[in-house]
């Protein structure tokens, strides 16, 4: 492959020292853009992640597809980090890597010296990329925590997003997950950036609060700033007074969405797309501030008419008339979404033309190829290929496994 084909982070060296979801994906984008992406686990069953697809209740299947999606792209080595010959492996590796992602929690970083103070001076070119639950300072921030309450129900976006009169809703497995770890990939960008004007790495670090509230931060800012909540709260429990806000359930079950038509001539021909061209003559519903005061009859009139056809052919009728407007997507329609194939949200995995399909990372920069999907390594696979890459000999290989550091 030419120089100008070659994949944009070829040559660069990462470790992945860390586990489940957050930090690891950073790892993956980069791995997916030519980076060599060592994934230190711990020896025996690995990284917990691995056995989530197996875990109660979740979707049943021959496929580890959690891990599968998350974990390409890598080689896997194992170390028990407890042990002091384990943590001189991992020394080794720090002084070989361009990049080091941890999201281990900071007081064990502490006990087992692995914390940017002591790993830091190994390499001064290292990227130190730490992923935390609540931040790097302030009284919790030794807490250990998961996405579904440091990103979702900690930022108000669990309290917001929930059908009037019920719970707050749960997290979806993975939902802060990823897009954190997209946030982490971009520090560590840019982190490199910086690197290549001054020679030096440094640390780079967020959190599952911090990206939390960046993604609630619409309702967040307008609370901080004191907003009057107060309409929205009148709301809730109510049937809607806009009827461009409802979702409508049609004959197959399945639920409709108009999204942002807000000018009059939208609303009319929406009206107009769904057949109800009269009731745009209605006094009641004649224009914005009438459809506002009626809201809740049009609404209820709208949903009787839009349980009389399936909900893709009244969206196609929409889009004809030029209204946006979506059905209610499933994760069982994915494997269809024709728009994502075409844009490489899904892929395959290499040398899989008719194997499942993969949900791809979001990162695409025209003109730079990226390795595509690799298979997802098996506990410690690369091992042994990773400490001869090392320097270690067979006979040192076979001492740290009988002590049992690898």
């Amino acid at each position: 492959m030419s120089a100008a084909l070659q994949p944009l982070f070829a040559g660069l060296k990462v470790v992945d020292a860390a586990t489940w979801i957050a930090a690891p994906v950073a790892a993956t984008i980069l791995g997916d853009l030519g980076a060599d992406v060592i994934k230190v686990e711990i020896p025996g069953d690995g990284d917990p992640y691995r056995a989530l697809a197996r875990a109660p209740l979740t979707p049943d299947s021959p496929h580890n597809y959690c891990w599968m999606m998350d974990a390409r792209n890598k080689r896997s080595l194992t170390l028990n980090l407890r042990s002091e010959q384990g943590r001189e492996v991992l020394h080794r590796l720090v002084n070989w890597c361009d990049v080091y992602i941890t999201n281990q929690p900071l007081g064990m970083r502490r006990r087992l010296g692995l914390g940017y103070e002591n790993l830091g001076p190994l390499n001064p070119r290292m990227i130190f990329a730490s992923l935390t639950a609540y931040g790097e300072t302030g009284e919790e921030a030794d807490r250990e925590g998961f996405d579904g309450v440091a990103y979702w129900t900690r930022s108000g976006l669990a309290d917001l997003v929930r059908a009037p009169g019920a719970p707050p809703g749960q997290a979806a497995a993975g939902m802060g997950d990823h897009p954190t770890g997209v946030a982490l990939y971009a520090g560590i960008v840019t982190a490199l950036y910086r690197r290549q004007a001054t020679g030096q790495g440094g640390l780079v670090h967020t959190s599952l609060l911090a990206n939390g509230f960046w993604s609630n931060g619409c309702m967040g800012q307008a609370a901080l700033v004191g907003a009057d909540f107060s309409a929205r709260e009148r709301e809730r429990g109510q049937p809607p007074s806009n009827f461009v806000r409802a979702l409508y359930e049609c004959a197959d079950g399945r639920f409709a969405q108009l999204n942002m038509v807000r000018t009059p001539d939208e609303q009319l021909a929406a009206l107009h797309a769904i057949g109800g061209a009269a009731l745009a003559q209605d006094p009641r519903f004649v224009d914005l501030p009438s459809r506002q005061t009626h809201g809740a009859e049009l609404v209820a009139i709208l949903r009787g008419m839009f349980a009389r056809q399936p909900a893709k052919a009244w969206v196609e009728q929409l889009h004809a008339a030029g209204v946006p407007a979506s059905w209610v997507a499933t994760v069982q329609d994915m494997a269809d979404d024709r728009q994502a194939i075409a844009n490489r949200v899904l892929v395959r995995q290499q040398g899989q033309a008719d194997g499942p399909w993969i949900i791809n990372h979001p990162i695409h920069v025209e003109g730079v190829p990226s390795v595509g999907a690799t298979i997802a390594p098996a506990v410690g696979e690369h091992t042994e290929e990773i400490l001869a890459q090392l320097g270690y000999t067979p006979g040192e290989v076979a001492d740290l496994r009988l002590a049992q550091a690898v």
